[in-house]
């Protein structure tokens, strides 16, 4: 049996990030599988045919497949930031933003940022559509610190990841925007010790391997 559980990660994959953020503030301890993409590893295919990360295979063999449910598990076992702290109405909005950003937001981003991998797709376009979300960000952004009150919360660090490939598509437009407490809250994740922490490099996993332990010393 494992000593550890195995998270399969790509280091710039968004998805990823949130899985690697809440098991580091969690202190959940896992051996990391660095993925390339384009050479996925078998091991994982074999555990999760889906092929994407992350994937974390816990101690008991039982598989998780998706980012937010890797969050939830990971915070359950140790939230020392008090991630879900919120009550239940606010839990329902910070749902709902995390759902936005997940489905309306992710669908223009992808065709803004990888407008040649779709036919007829007009980047600008769906740069405008993608605003939109942000401008919410902004706004609720304006009357707390963080998405939810003057704490950051699970559904900050759900979608600071999606925010900062939108913004790095074309930075210098990015920051041109009239969006000063987006701008504010994306400057002090990307500044943050934690985001730091999790973007470490690490080499591409080969079958046959231990990967490093994750979060590192």
């Amino acid at each position: 049996m494992a000593t550890y559980p195995i998270l399969y990660s790509f280091r710039r994959c968004p998805y990823a990030m949130r899985a690697r953020l809440a098991l580091t503030v969690s202190q959940q301890i896992c051996e990391l599988r660095e993925v390339v993409l384009r050479d996925k590893p078998q091991e994982m295919l074999d555990i999760s045919p889906k092929g994407t990360v992350p994937v974390l295979v816990q101690v008991d063999g039982s598989i998780l497949e998706e980012s937010l449910e890797i969050m939830m598990w990971a915070l359950k076992q140790q939230d020392s930031e008090v991630w879900l702290r919120a009550d239940s109405g606010q839990m329902a909005h910070l749902h709902a933003l995390v759902a936005a950003c997940d489905g309306h937001f992710k669908h223009h981003l992808d065709r803004y940022k990888y407008a040649q991998r779709y036919e007829n797709t007009n980047a600008q376009e769906h740069r405008a559509e993608g605003s939109k979300f942000l401008e919410t960000l902004n706004h609720q952004l304006g009357e707390t610190t963080y998405l939810c009150d003057q704490h950051r919360s699970w559904a900050d660090m759900a979608i600071a990841p999606f925010v900062r490939q939108f913004a790095n598509t074309d930075r210098p437009w990015f920051d041109a925007q009239p969006w000063p407490h987006l701008q504010t809250w994306l400057g002090e994740f990307l500044e943050s010790d934690l985001f730091q922490q999790i973007m470490g490099k690490y080499p591409q996993w080969k079958s046959g391997e231990v990967g490093p332990l994750f979060p590192g010393p």
